[in-house]
């Protein structure tokens, strides 16, 4: 049985994640999708068990899909996960090179391989970041994300750009 590991802060949860979950439940016998608070990027806009819901939600129609929350090294992770792959998306080129040397280390560390799959092109400029800023300033995500994280968001924002005011 192949187990893969598909690691990422998803914050939120988008349809180009969607996709490489999707692909990749039917590459493998199970995935699991791991979020974390990736101490690297910038504050996340949803905590881990929001995001929890989000992706559980969104994935609902595949079997064979589960979640966890990570917080220590991927290589880690997918040794008491049982995976023997990593996943990771591809979304442009530039994605590429620093996927590429993520690759490298944790194959280095542990001998896991990574196993990289391109979104389509209608959603490679789709990110995280980009739809947290959209968003905040009350701009409509909803053609980007899955039906549960649009929810989620339209319940959350509001409240958040009255803080902000």
């Amino acid at each position: 049985m192949t187990l893969a590991l598909y690691p990422g802060s998803f914050d939120p949860f988008h349809n180009g994640h969607l996709e490489v979950v999707e692909r990749a439940a039917r590459l493998f016998n199970e995935v699991v999708i791991a979020a974390l608070r990736n101490p690297q990027k910038s504050q996340g806009l949803f905590d881990l068990e929001t995001r929890r819901q989000m992706v559980e939600e969104s994935v609902d129609h595949l079997e064979n899909v589960s979640f966890i929350t990570m917080s220590k090294l991927t290589v880690e992770v997918a040794s008491d996960v049982g995976a023997s792959v990593i996943v990771r998306g591809l979304r442009v080129v530039s994605d590429f090179e620093n996927e590429l040397q993520m690759a490298q280390m944790n194959r280095q560390l542990s001998g896991i391989e990574t196993v990289f799959i391109p979104t389509s092109s209608s959603y490679s400029f789709i990110a995280s970041r980009l739809l947290r800023e959209v968003a905040t300033y009350g701009g409509d995500v909803s053609p980007f994300v899955p039906k549960p994280v649009a929810a989620i968001m339209e319940q959350k924002l509001p409240a958040a750009l009255r803080e902000q005011s």
